[in-house]
């Protein structure tokens, strides 16, 4: 859920960026009351923090997505199976 808001995030600082623009400034008529770093610093900032959210989270994963280690279980010198450790 965490990552989906980090996607949000930096789609919200993308269509922001968009709406910067000259294009975004021709479609949208009362955006050429704000400055263009009014907006440009916001959206970049949006964009950087949705990033790093799906940096941070996209590591942590579930537990379907970590790999387990197997130790081996010896008898003797012999392996005799397979033990999983967390």
């Amino acid at each position: 859920m965490k990552k989906i808001a980090g996607y949000l995030i930096a789609i919200i600082g993308l269509l922001i960026l968009a709406l910067n623009s000259t294009v975004g400034r021709n479609l949208f008529p009362f955006i050429e009351n704000f400055p263009k770093l009014f907006l440009l610093i916001p959206s970049l900032v949006l964009i950087v923090l949705g990033v790093v959210i799906l940096i941070v989270f996209g590591k942590e994963g579930g537990k379907a997505h970590q790999v387990e280690k197997e130790v081996p279980i010896y008898k003797g010198k012999k392996i005799i199976g397979y033990r999983v450790e967390d």
